[in-house]
């Protein structure tokens, strides 16, 4: 069933009606995975773009009427048309359906159809209707006949509908970005903190540090700027702790409750706990360091994010009955085998470190002024200076710790700093706002530059020998290549090099298990969807499952992995749910444009946080980013178009 019968999709007309399947002409526009369970097979997909069928068993009246009954239960009624509308359009298609549709349905559903579509103030009703005006314009004579036959007609398929946005299906959690956004703007400030909530315990740490897939898939942005969906997300979080509300969390209690250890207070332990939490599980996290947050605390400066905040907002779930302990390294202290017997499931959450080597010579020989990245930032986050003597600085890498350990240096009395990154600024990985406020602070950057060698003398570090680079073909990451420029060797005067080029897990508390698998990545091999090692007992999560990455990667790997330590404590089979599936057919029937034309103007610009000047701000580790105030906000909010998406389909 891999070929197209008929498609709409995108306006792209392929139709394969009367044509044997050898026949087909295929699209390239819709590509749908081949199977939506292990099982069952797509019949259709019926959505925002139009439709796509890819059997002729498919009932395309029955396949409209469910999909608008999906519409119908997602308006929110602040468009009379839509929610009326879409009422009367379902039950017209119902009655056609069950042999009772007369000759004026058609033309009605279709007038009503183009009306919600062209009237509708939001995605729902924009887009909803689309693909039923594609059915009857193509379909139309099957319509027809079912009118005049007065036939009951029994189902050939079986019905899920998905409601996303393109800001929803690119964040990590597939957060309801519209909904706490449009209660922003209504001015219900709690209830947006509440439906984020329902997800993530941590609003005011993502609403700091998060990298914004959604602001990079937000269909405001082809009109002017995107919306500030992180910094919404803030304003939020610290309303409430500027009204001194207490946190109120929905417990929804699990048939069975057990006992869980989480090893690592990181994001996404703290995601994991928390989860478990409200289902009633007793959980307690083993923590290294004497402080929660793990490398969001000590690999973030202050100035990004202020330990606080993460203080405040671990302290919330510990009153769900979290514990954590501190100063405690599970494999020293404590062994992972100990927190096995001791409990019905581990997970493993540790963060990336450790600093990788840059394979050049002079960084093995202990030289006073090399300092890897990860340490460089830990001592300065504990409150000290890494190297007193060090006043010029020389970092190596292009992301985002790279750029802290740069912007941190200047906080520390270091008032010569510099960035030796490859590649060129279009290819640095690191966020480009810090890469801009770091410029502003007079960090200089040396593109297409790599180290050769670490100078020293009397065994302190004195300089560093880079060479010069150009870009080549693409790697395997798709960005260019950087080659070496022969003869072109010079020196950059320094005493301190910093190099910030990645980041691993140090697995030691995994010495002597055969039993729990480990990737040539040096993480933990676990299952995608159920994040359970090999080892059933152990679960793993954040860093040491995917590798170095974003914060709000690692708090939604943390939730599935307590849906799945849920499952198995009361005996369900580990499996693929149906968000899931739809997460892996939305990956592919993309539901963000950036050619779009959405077909009107823009011009309202979005709000910036205030900022402390730069030549104010690289002296202090004083939060340099001020929120917004209520009003920012709600006019920040009512810049949002509310882009849902609605997807239905037939298995």
């Amino acid at each position: 069933m891999s070929e197209i019968y008929f498609s709409s999709w995108g306006n792209d007309i392929v139709d394969n009606r009367g044509k044997s399947p050898q026949d087909y002409v295929s699209t390239k526009n819709i590509a749908l995975p081949e199977q939506f369970k292990q099982d069952e097979n797509i019949k259709a997909l019926i959505g925002w773009y139009g439709l796509v069928l890819r059997s002729e068993d498919v009932d395309i009246i029955d396949l409209c009427r469910e999909h608008m009954e999906a519409i119908q239960k997602e308006s929110c009624g602040k468009c009379f048309l839509c929610r009326i509308g879409t009422r009367v359009i379902s039950q017209l298609l119902n009655n056609i359906c069950n042999g009772k549709g007369s000759d004026d349905d058609l033309e009605t559903i279709d007038r009503l159809a183009a009306s919600i579509t062209e009237s509708s103030k939001c995605g729902i009703g924009q887009s909803g209707p689309l693909p039923v005006l594609h059915a009857i314009k193509y379909f139309k004579d099957v319509f027809i006949s079912r009118i005049k036959d007065k036939n009951k007609t029994e189902r050939s398929c079986s019905y899920k509908s998905k409601l996303t946005a393109p800001c929803m299906e690119a964040c990590p959690f597939h957060l309801n970005i519209p909904a706490y956004i449009e209660s922003i703007k209504d001015g219900d400030f709690q209830k947006s903190l509440d439906i984020i909530r329902d997800s993530l315990p941590v609003p005011g740490v993502l609403g700091r540090v998060c990298v914004r897939p959604c602001e990079e898939n937000c269909r405001r942005m082809l009109l002017d700027d995107p919306i500030s969906i992180k910094h919404l997300k803030r304003f939020v979080a610290d309303y409430e702790i500027k009204k001194r509300k207490e946190a109120v969390f929905k417990k929804v209690p699990s048939g069975k409750t057990g006992n869980v250890a989480i090893v690592g207070a990181g994001p996404a332990g703290i995601t994991c706990a928390y989860h478990l939490a409200l289902k009633g599980h007793h959980v307690k996290i083993y923590e290294r360091l004497g402080e929660p947050g793990g490398m969001a605390a000590v690999g973030i400066p202050d100035y990004r994010l202020p330990r606080d905040i993460i203080k405040t907002e671990y302290e919330q779930v510990t009153k769900l009955g979290v514990e954590i302990k501190y100063n405690t390294n599970v494999g020293t202290d404590i062994s992972l085998k100990q927190l096995e017997d001791e409990n019905d499931a581990v997970l493993i959450a540790i963060g990336a470190h450790l600093g990788t080597s840059m394979r050049v010579e002079g960084e093995n020989e202990n030289y006073q002024g090399f300092i890897p990245g990860v340490k460089y930032l830990l001592d300065i986050n504990s409150g000290k200076d890494p190297y007193p003597d060090g006043k010029k600085v020389v970092v190596v890498g292009g992301g985002n710790v790279a750029i802290d350990c740069v912007r941190c240096s200047f906080r520390v009395n270091k008032p010569d700093v510099n960035l030796v990154y490859r590649r060129t600024k279009n290819e640095m990985p690191a966020d480009h706002v810090e890469i801009t406020d770091a410029e502003e602070e007079k960090v200089n950057f040396h593109y297409l530059t790599n180290p050769t060698k670490i100078i020293a003398e009397n065994n302190k570090v004195v300089g560093v020998e880079c060479i010069k680079m150009e870009l080549g073909e693409p790697d395997e990451s798709g960005r260019r290549r950087p080659v070496p420029v022969e003869g072109s060797e010079f020196i950059i005067e320094c005493d301190i090099v910093v190099p910030a080029i990645g980041q691993t897990i140090d697995l030691s508390l995994l010495e002597g298990r055969d039993d729990i698998k480990i990737t040539r990545w040096s993480t933990v091999d676990v299952n995608e969807i159920t994040k359970q090692s090999t080892h059933p007992k152990i679960f793993s999560v954040g860093d040491c499952e995917t590798g170095p990455g974003a914060l709000i990667t690692a708090c939604a790997s943390g939730c599935k992995a307590a849906d799945n330590i849920d499952k198995m404590i009361n005996g369900l089979k580990l499996e693929p749910v149906e968000n899931d599936h739809f997460e892996k057919l939305l990956s592919t029937v993309k539901v963000f444009d950036p050619n779009e034309n959405i077909g009107f103007l823009g011009g309202r610009k979005g709000h910036e946080l205030e900022m402390l000047p730069p030549d104010t701000r690289k002296t202090t580790f004083d939060e340099v980013e001020k929120g917004f105030s209520a009003k920012e906000a709600m006019d920040e909010a009512d810049r949002c178009l509310r882009c849902y998406r609605m997807v239905t389909i037939a298995v």
